[in-house]
């Protein structure tokens, strides 16, 4: 969950990690997050509906994940990353969601920094790209027919079901909206408690997407990997057999 105070709502914020399609109207028409300097009604857009705060990012690294966006844009509240793929590839670009409109600003003059060895182009982009970007995930992701994607997904799941199961499972793709009772919802079917789920942060605190969950056995894990590639909101959640040792470094590192 982002901090109170610095971010949004966190009710608003867990709605949006549940509904993209409604993600505009839960943004508080775009305003500014409680405790920011720049307040909403000292922005240029009053009396009117702002645009929505999205940016489009181009060139990313192959390996690049939702982690490495947010370390890009350390400084600014990120609502929501969607990556975009291509016959089940991810195309190098992706679409990012600000916390409101006068953070785009900040975005766009990213432009053509780097991550890693890449060098990314941020662009204004708009609600109807993003949505459109949503739509043709969900088409993607669920009705791909690429031979190579059904490859990758065979081979990864082959590598899943060889795992050494030790009672605790790695979740990725997370909402950065989150929180405990979100997971405890996804894996309501199991008997867990908030102490049993680890949030994994980036180096400014920030959620990465990823978390932990320690089952109270081998067998409970074994049996929640059914859950793998199943939906949280609008995200599909890929699970991973873990360790306490993935689990210690992984969340001491935030």
């Amino acid at each position: 969950m982002f901090p109170r105070g610095n971010y949004m709502d966190g009710n608003n914020m867990r709605e949006m990690g549940y509904k993209r399609q409604h993600i505009d109207t839960d943004l508080s028409y775009y305003g500014a997050p409680t405790g920011s300097s720049v307040m909403y009604n000292t922005s240029p857009y009053m009396g009117e509906i702002p645009p929505f705060p999205v940016v489009r990012l181009r060139g990313l690294p192959f390996d690049c994940m939702e982690s490495d966006v947010t370390e890009f844009f350390h400084d600014l509240c990120i609502v929501d990353i969607l990556f975009v793929h291509k016959n089940g590839r991810f195309s190098g670009e992706a679409f990012c969601v600000l916390g409101y409109p006068l953070q785009v600003d900040l975005a766009v003059r990213r432009d053509r920094q780097s991550i890693g060895r890449r060098y990314v182009e941020v662009f204004r982009s708009n609600r109807q790209e993003y949505y459109r970007a949503v739509a043709n995930e969900f088409t993607d992701t669920r009705g791909g027919s690429s031979r190579q994607s059904i490859q990758r997904v065979r081979s990864n799941d082959d590598h899943k079901d060889a795992a050494e199961h030790t009672g605790i499972l790695r979740l990725r793709g997370l909402p950065f909206s989150a929180g405990k009772d979100d997971v405890l919802d996804f894996f309501k079917d199991f008997d867990l408690s908030e102490d049993r789920v680890h949030f994994v942060v980036n180096s400014d605190g920030r959620p990465a997407g990823e978390a932990f969950v320690e089952f109270h056995s081998v067998e409970d894990s074994r049996a929640a990997m059914v859950k793998d590639r199943m939906t949280l909101g609008s995200r599909y959640i890929e699970l991973f057999p873990s360790s306490a040792k993935e689990l210690d470094e992984s969340v001491s590192r935030g």
